[in-house]
């Protein structure tokens, strides 16, 4: 019988994970504790501010615990078990004497149709490349990176309007949606995953500020690309008269 009533840790932190955190409250999946970032400085006042993830679960009244650094978070597996972990943005690296401690293991939300796009942007590498679809899996998290088998994929079109915000916002939502739809029976043992092709594995690196920079020997379709890739972050720039301008819009001419 499956466990109707499965103790669970989340672990998220960005505007992305928080669909997620609030389809399993909708669903009956209240998760036992939630686990996310520090407060962070933010803005020219560097005001100290709480991760989104943190938001939600103050207004849920949901328990929360913010590790500094790995050794905090092996802290609290630890003193915590739980049947199965989530793990949708969280933002570090899981260490092994965690990734053990979940009976069922911990279940990862990737936005994209892995193996392609492994790392830390794949929603932004959709884009640049010029792909016409994504979408989403939920895998077993792993040792290696995005490495993990799948449960679960569902592709969604890019539009031609898409940048990273909006395409983001769809796959969180899509990604949401699906875990909800398999966790009983992921929780039921009945879904057998299957094991990724490390040979076609592409992979996607960290964003720098500096990768906004303009190249105007790009064609103009491939500089629309970098505009809704790098929006809002970290945007697109050029340098006029000894001046760095960031550009606010663009559209590509017939």
């Amino acid at each position: 019988m499956p466990n109707l009533n499965p103790k669970i840790i989340f672990l998220g932190t960005p505007e992305f994970a928080v669909p997620a955190l609030q389809a399993l409250v909708q669903g009956g999946f209240l998760p036992a504790l939630v686990i996310t970032q520090p407060d962070k400085p933010v803005g020219r006042n560097q005001q100290l501010t709480p991760p989104p993830v943190k938001e939600f679960a103050l207004a849920n009244n949901l328990t929360i615990a913010q590790p500094k650094n790995k050794k905090e978070l092996e802290k609290i597996f630890a003193n915590n078990d739980c049947d199965v972990c989530i793990l949708a943005a969280f933002g570090m690296i899981i260490p092994d004497d965690c990734l053990a401690k979940p009976k069922f293991g911990f279940l990862n939300i990737h936005p994209s149709l892995l193996p392609e796009f492994r790392g830390s942007a794949p929603i932004q590498q959709a884009i640049l490349d010029g792909h016409k679809t994504t979408g989403v899996s939920i895998i077993k998290l792993v040792k290696e990176v995005d490495a993990g088998p799948i449960y679960a994929q569902k592709e969604i079109p890019i539009l031609a309007q898409d940048n990273a915000q909006t395409l983001g916002a769809k796959l969180a939502f899509v990604g949401a949606q699906l875990l909800v739809e398999i966790l009983p029976d992921f929780l039921a043992q009945k879904i057998k995953p299957t094991l990724q092709s490390d040979n076609l594995a592409t992979f996607t690196k960290i964003i720098e500020r500096d990768d906004g920079r303009v190249d105007w020997q790009q064609t103009a379709g491939q500089i629309d690309r970098q505009f809704r890739a790098f929006f809002p972050w970290p945007g697109v720039f050029t340098h006029l008269a000894g001046k760095r301008l960031k550009i606010a819009n663009l559209s590509v001419l017939e």
